[in-house]
């Protein structure tokens, strides 16, 4: 029996050394890449700390203090809200009314997916630069062709009142294709059977289908997008460091191109950790607000 025991020890010890050796490699990436990162970025907004310098002193709630206290922080944030607002439904609506009108006609489904699916594929730079080309507002082709139709034209990119509207169209555009993959992945995934019971319950109709049958049975999907489409609007930096540089008038500045000035321009590090701090918090609230409003309405199959 002792000997069962000791044999069975063993084998429970080996197989446990087994296991750490495999998970080893992924733990230590884990650990170096983003656990360490992670908590440095908490300790350094307690300091005062700047890029290059040697020495650095323990400032506790000094940078939060100060954040707070800057009418520009604010404004950055309410630019970041506003955008995430405009970005999101647009995505979402424009994304799945494209991908119902491609799953309805057979005719060039495939160009039409690839078609709206390029943008995304796309570098956001490159894309960037063209848009600014387009946007020009003396040899821009949107000025030239409101121009010919007798319409008014506009400073998109310089304008307070259209700078910020018009980086969330770009976001729209960019993230459009996204959202209609996944769209028609879920409208694949619906029974036909559900249809042919939604007939037989007299919805005879496409609003009728799509309200009782499409749009419920799509909850999972649309929760999904939601909250990807709002991480990645969070996270807009490229179009507004290429586009405004967060003009004019700050007009366009975004909590990350707001992270990116202070700690790379200025070169206050601690500040800048701070401010990363602050958009850690906001990402995850705004993600566990939408899973928990969202979730209620989902229906899973």
């Amino acid at each position: 029996m002792t000997t069962d025991a000791q044999a069975t020890s063993m084998e429970h010890a080996s197989q446990s050394s087994h296991g750490w050796l495999l998970a080893g490699p992924a733990a230590f990436a884990l650990l170096a890449l983003i656990i360490l990162p992670a908590l440095s970025v908490f300790f350094v907004a307690l300091t005062d700390w700047q890029f290059g310098a040697r020495t650095f002193s323990y400032v506790g709630l000094e940078n939060y203090h100060e954040l707070f206290a800057d009418p520009d922080f604010y404004k950055s944030l309410r630019n970041t809200f506003v955008y995430v607002l405009i970005v999101v439904p647009g995505t979402v609506l424009t994304g799945l009314a494209i991908a119902l009108l491609v799953e309805s006609d057979r005719t060039l489904r495939t160009f039409y997916r690839a078609a709206h699916f390029l943008p995304f594929m796309a570098t956001l730079a490159a894309m960037a630069v063209a848009w600014e080309a387009l946007l020009h507002p003396t040899i821009g082709l949107l000025n030239q062709a409101l121009s010919d139709l007798g319409l008014p034209t506009a400073n998109w990119l310089r304008d307070p009142s259209t700078v910020l509207v018009t980086l969330a169209v770009i976001a729209i555009w960019k993230n459009l294709g996204f959202a209609m993959v996944l769209f028609m992945a879920g409208l694949k995934a619906i029974p036909r059977d559900l249809y042919d019971a939604a007939d037989v319950d007299g919805a005879v109709g496409a609003t009728d289908r799509l309200r009782t049958v499409t749009l419920p049975m799509l909850g999972p999907t649309m929760l999904f997008v939601v909250i990807v489409t709002a991480l990645r609007a969070l996270e807009t930096f490229d179009t507004v460091n290429i586009l405004t540089q967060g003009g004019p008038a700050r007009a366009s500045e975004m909590l990350l191109y707001t992270l990116y000035v202070e700690s790379f321009g200025y070169l206050q590090a601690g500040r800048g950790a701070a401010i990363t701090v602050v958009f850690l918090i906001i990402v995850v609230l705004l993600t566990l607000l939408q899973m928990r409003v969202m979730d209620r309405r989902v229906h899973y199959s």
